[in-house]
């Protein structure tokens, strides 16, 4: 069996929530000494957990935060203000504990795993997941980032991963990723699955000015002509104007969904990552909880296009899944909602009739939340 045969199976195996369990966490929830609907986002998003885990009183004891680096060859023209040399320094970082994710996932109890997916630069530490496809991907502003081949092995290489942490025990996943450009090469998956502008779907990313802003939007323009990637075939634009971390993610994504884990979906690289993720399998969007909305300029729109609301919004352009991984305060909260708050019935207080029949409101939350959206 191919690679291109193993992701076809991979993608087979990912189906729709379970609409029971999710209409009897539902049913529950609106049984809980409360109003009806008093908790928002939170009971939504609760009963979307049950849904995606079959578990109608869901907990996340063993979480991982997966972040993927890679390098881009995109930098050559300029386009980040930071140097490619940040890549593997950080990866270090990540690997000693010090990075930003590494101190909110300690706060979330959540397990850091760094996978070098490709990185240009030779790095060996006992901690290192190493899976790397190829040192950085190719300038895409001259041709491709890399081959579809390559850019099937990253998914398969993200895919992997998840299954071995599945395995262990992992319930839950956050999606983080590392890597100088790829703000730069989101922007231009962006714009060729969405048809979005690059003025529009470019952002600041590790900080550039005005006049970097505008290079930085004509090299998106150039790559998407030089490559004239099929908005109809995910994998043609992933390869050409894509990035290796954007591919594991992709699989980190498409493994989740397969195994009936949650995925958090950090900033606008692992949104990117999503979108690619939900044109190949869109079943796998149901399984996508959106942590926040980044300050990078095309991640809002991203959101949208997937149908996904997110839990936070605090203008963090950070990546590494730090977003992803704040919002896991939330999810714990929901589900200790669930599990640990008393019934009208048990608490013995009046208005409790909700418990043994399930009101249209209730029935309607539920719908919604399998549907995938977090409403407002």
């Amino acid at each position: 069996m191919n690679n291109e045969q193993v992701l076809e199976q991979l993608m087979g195996r990912i189906v729709g929530p379970h609409e029971a369990v999710a209409a009897e966490a539902s049913a529950h929830v609106d049984a809980l000494t409360k109003p009806p609907g008093s908790l928002g986002k939170l009971e939504q998003l609760v009963i979307r957990l049950a849904g995606i885990t079959g578990e109608a009183r869901p907990c996340f004891d063993r979480r991982a935060v997966i972040v993927m680096a890679a390098d881009h060859g995109v930098v050559e023209e300029g386009i980040s203000a930071f140097p490619a040399e940040v890549t593997p320094q950080m990866v270090l970082n990540f690997l000693a504990g010090g990075a930003a994710v590494n101190v909110l996932a300690r706060h979330a109890g959540a397990h850091v795993i760094c996978v070098d997916i490709g990185v240009n630069a030779d790095l060996d530490h006992p901690e290192l997941v190493s899976r790397k496809v190829r040192k950085g991907t190719a300038n895409m502003a001259k041709g491709a980032a890399m081959t579809r081949g390559e850019a099937i092995e990253a998914i398969l290489a993200g895919a992997e991963v998840v299954s071995t942490e599945v395995a262990k025990g992992t319930q839950l996943f956050v999606t983080g990723e590392m890597g100088i450009g790829n703000t730069t090469a989101s922007a231009a998956v962006m714009c060729a699955l969405t048809g979005t502008a690059p003025v529009s779907a470019v952002g600041r990313g590790t900080g550039v000015d005005d006049v970097g802003l505008q290079r930085k939007a004509a090299v998106v323009s150039q790559a998407l002509s030089v490559n004239a990637p099929n908005a109809d075939d995910a994998l043609d634009v992933l390869c050409k104007v894509g990035g290796l971390e954007i591919a594991g993610l992709t699989g980190v994504i498409l493994a989740a969904a397969a195994n009936g884990c949650p995925v958090v979906v950090d900033g606008f690289i692992s949104t990117a990552a999503a979108l690619i993720a939900s044109h190949l399998a869109p079943l796998s969007a149901e399984y996508m909880i959106a942590s926040h909305t980044s300050h990078e300029s095309g991640h809002a729109a991203l959101l949208s296009e997937l149908g996904l609301k997110p839990m936070l919004d605090l203008d963090m352009r950070l990546g590494e899944g730090t977003g992803g991984v704040l919002s896991l305060h939330l999810i714990d909260a929901s589900c200790r909602i669930l599990n640990e708050m008393a019934t009208f019935a048990s608490a013995g207080v009046s208005g409790g009739t909700n418990e043994t029949q399930p009101t249209e409101s209730s029935s309607a939350s539920a719908d919604s939340s399998v549907q995938g959206e977090v409403s407002s």
